[in-house]
């Protein structure tokens, strides 16, 4: 692994800087606590070039990969704009269409998807299932050569301003399969097709992206609507899991920098007694000990994306660095609101907003203690827990 940039790679990691300048961080801040999606960033970073950088140039993207994509969330996240919608629509949908849809699915999707005129969300966790996907008990029932979807989706992002969604279902139910990966199906779902509807779930995390549950009710599905093959879903599925985990990491690692780097600024000029307070080893310490562990984990989220592309077994390097990420992330905002005392808890400067959103990344999209298991199970090759 070269720990070297390309230009190209040290443009893209440096783009949040760029359009930070045009919105910057009260811009997402003042969103998020209105719940409300920052369309005017996203129309903008479409227009750059961004959105489509997993898509191929022959359906208008940019034909990069994760590595690219991480650099992306994790530059903007550095500058105070965390979008989860990065994660679910542009690596994790749009890339899952790129990689494994038809010349037919990839014309008619990807082009306006690279471009920002269409927007992507991905389906997958229910009610009853929570991290258990083998449970899933939606299910598109074959009737003839098409399909009837029922059941439900939640805690999904961004459906409401997202014109399709990337949904997991049954097309053999649970208790009829041989193995209990059998039977998994993925389907590209206009969401505004009949039989779909949507509820917004209530949330106290701060964040400009909302969450919902979807449901659905004999909405009518073909085989043109079928991304891959019938029954043999799961297998592309894990070809989601880790840029997933990758992404989340990187935008921990961003959220954390720039709260370091805010505690740094207040720090030092800051002064309570004979000098700044930056300068006791009391505040220091807990900052300087962030950093690091935010840069350890920014360097294994770069080698499992690095992995990832190449084609090699990357399940490792991206659970470890979810999990890494996640608790540097929180770690480096918890030493920041208490080198700003008080003020860390004020509107004015949004700490502890941010907190919210760190703290989220360690339970979404899958907690830490089914992270640990993996890690546990296929990396100790110790006996498995469940």
């Amino acid at each position: 692994m070269d720990f070297v940039l390309s230009p190209e790679q040290r443009m893209i990691y440096d783009y949040g800087a760029k359009v930070s300048q045009s919105f910057d961080h009260k811009y997402w801040l003042e969103n998020a606590r209105q719940n409300r999606f920052p369309e005017e960033l996203w129309r903008q970073t479409a227009q750059d070039g961004f959105v489509g950088l997993m898509v191929d140039q022959a359906y208008g993207g940019s034909g990069l990969g994760l590595f690219e994509m991480a650099l992306l969330i994790e530059g903007m996240s550095n500058h105070g704009l965390p979008l989860l919608m990065y994660v679910v629509g542009p690596t994790m949908a749009m890339g899952h269409i790129n990689q494994h849809g038809t010349p037919e699915q990839k014309s008619r999707y990807l082009p306006d998807a690279a471009a920002g005129t269409t927007m992507f969300c991905f389906a997958i966790t229910e009610p009853n299932a929570g991290s258990n996907a083998m449970r899933i008990q939606s299910v598109a029932k074959a009737n003839g050569e098409r399909f009837k979807l029922n059941g439900s989706k939640v805690f999904i992002t961004g459906v409401d301003v997202c014109d399709y969604a990337v949904v997991v279902a049954r097309t053999t139910p649970h208790d009829q399969v041989k193995r209990k990966t059998d039977g998994f199906t993925v389907f590209i779902l206009d969401l505004k097709a009949r039989g779909v509807d949507y509820q917004p779930i209530n949330m106290s995390v701060v964040n400009p992206e909302l969450q919902f549950t979807l449901y659905f009710d004999d909405v009518d599905l073909g085989p043109e609507d079928v991304l891959g093959e019938v029954d043999k879903g799961f297998n592309i599925l894990f070809d989601l899991l880790n840029p997933e985990r990758v992404t989340v990491a990187a935008m921990a690692c961003g959220i954390g920098r720039f709260a370091i780097e805010k505690a740094v600024a207040y720090t030092s000029e800051r002064v309570v007694f004979d000098g700044p307070i930056g300068a006791y080893q009391g505040v220091q310490h807990p900052l300087a000990a962030a950093k690091t562990q935010v840069e350890l984990s920014s360097l294994m989220l770069r080698q499992a994306a690095w992995q990832f592309d190449r084609g090699e077994a990357a399940g490792a390097a991206a659970n470890m660095a979810k999990y890494a990420g996640a608790e540097a992330g929180i770690m480096a905002v918890e030493a920041a609101l208490q080198a700003h005392g008080g003020n860390g808890f004020t509107h004015e400067y949004g700490l502890y907003d941010l907190y919210s959103m760190a703290r989220l990344l360690r339970t979404a999209p899958i907690n830490r203690e089914l992270i640990l298991n993996y890690i546990g199970e296929r990396v100790l090759g110790m006996p498995r827990s469940y």
